[in-house]
C-alpha cells in the first residue's frame, strides 16, 4: 500500500492546495456500469440543451490552473492542464470519449466540476508516489506512447515514484505504465485544486460524486484529502 505525499516545497508555493484522494480496490471494470453511463449521457444533453457548459479558460477554476503552469514554466496554451483540454474537447464534439467504466466515470466528474482529475493502477505503482518539483533526471512515458520516453523540465511539478514520472505538469497527461484499463483492480483517483478556501467544497462533492460512480464496482472505496496540513496519506 504506497504513500501519496505532497513535498514541503509544492505545499509552500501552493498553500491551499488540496487533492481529493478517492481509493478503490477490488475493482470491476469489466461489466456494466450504467450510472456512469446515465451520468455520461445527462451531461452531454445538458450541454446539447445550453443548459450547462465546461468552464472555459475565463473561469477562475481554469485560471489558477494556467497561472501554476506559467510558474513552473509551462505554457498553459500549448500543453494544457487536463480539465482544461478535456472541457475543450467536449466543446468541440459535444460529447466525452468513452474509454472504460472507470476513466469515464473520472472524466464525467473532472469536466461537470471544472477540476483537474487522474488516476494511477496501483497495482503498477513502485514504491510512494510524491508531488515533487522534477530535478530534469527523471523518465516519462506518456499515456499510449509505450516506445516515447520524455525528460521533465527541472522545476516542473509532476507526481512520480520510485521508477518514474506518473504524471507530468502537474495534471497535463498521466504515464502509460500505470494507465488505468478495466482490469485495473486497485486504482487511486486525483482530484485537485488550487483554492481549497474558494473550492474545497466543490472538490469534496466532486470527490464523493465519483466514490458513488464507483462503489458499486468495487469491494471497497475511501476518501483521502492532501494538503499542507495533511501532506501524507496511504492509499
Amino acid at each position: 500500500m504506497p504513500d501519496i505525499r505532497i513535498a514541503p516545497a509544492v505545499a509552500d508555493a501552493f498553500p491551499d492546495t488540496l487533492i481529493a484522494l478517492v481509493t478503490a480496490t477490488g475493482l470491476r471494470g469489466r461489466e456494466p456500469w450504467p450510472d456512469t453511463a446515465a451520468a455520461l449521457d445527462g451531461l452531454e444533453r445538458q450541454f446539447a440543451d445550453g443548459t450547462w457548459q465546461p468552464a472555459d479558460e475565463s473561469d477562475p477554476r481554469i485560471e489558477a490552473w494556467h497561472a501554476a503552469y506559467r510558474s513552473f514554466g509551462t505554457n498553459p496554451r500549448r500543453i494544457r492542464p487536463s480539465v482544461d483540454a478535456l472541457g475543450r474537447r467536449f466543446a468541440k464534439k459535444g460529447a466525452l470519449p468513452r474509454v472504460n467504466p472507470p476513466v469515464d466515470s473520472y472524466n464525467c466528474v473532472s469536466v461537470r466540476h471544472g477540476l483537474p482529475a487522474g488516476a494511477f493502477d496501483v497495482d503498477h505503482v513502485t514504491g510512494d508516489i510524491t508531488v515533487r518539483h522534477a530535478d530534469g533526471a527523471e523518465e516519462f512515458t506518456p499515456l499510449g506512447e509505450p516506445d516515447t520516453v520524455e525528460n521533465p523540465r527541472p522545476g516542473e511539478i509532476i507526481y512520480a515514484d520510485t521508477t518514474g514520472v506518473l504524471t507530468r505538469h502537474w495534471n497535463h497527461r498521466d504515464a502509460h505504465r500505470t494507465r488505468v484499463t478495466e482490469d485495473s483492480a486497485h486504482v487511486v483517483f486525483a482530484l485537485e485544486t488550487l483554492h481549497a478556501t474558494r473550492d474545497g467544497h466543490l472538490l469534496k462533492t466532486a470527490a464523493e460524486e465519483l466514490r458513488d460512480l464507483l462503489t458499486p464496482h468495487a469491494e471497497q472505496t475511501a476518501i483521502h484529502y492532501l494538503g499542507p496540513a495533511h501532506p501524507q496519506a496511504t492509499v
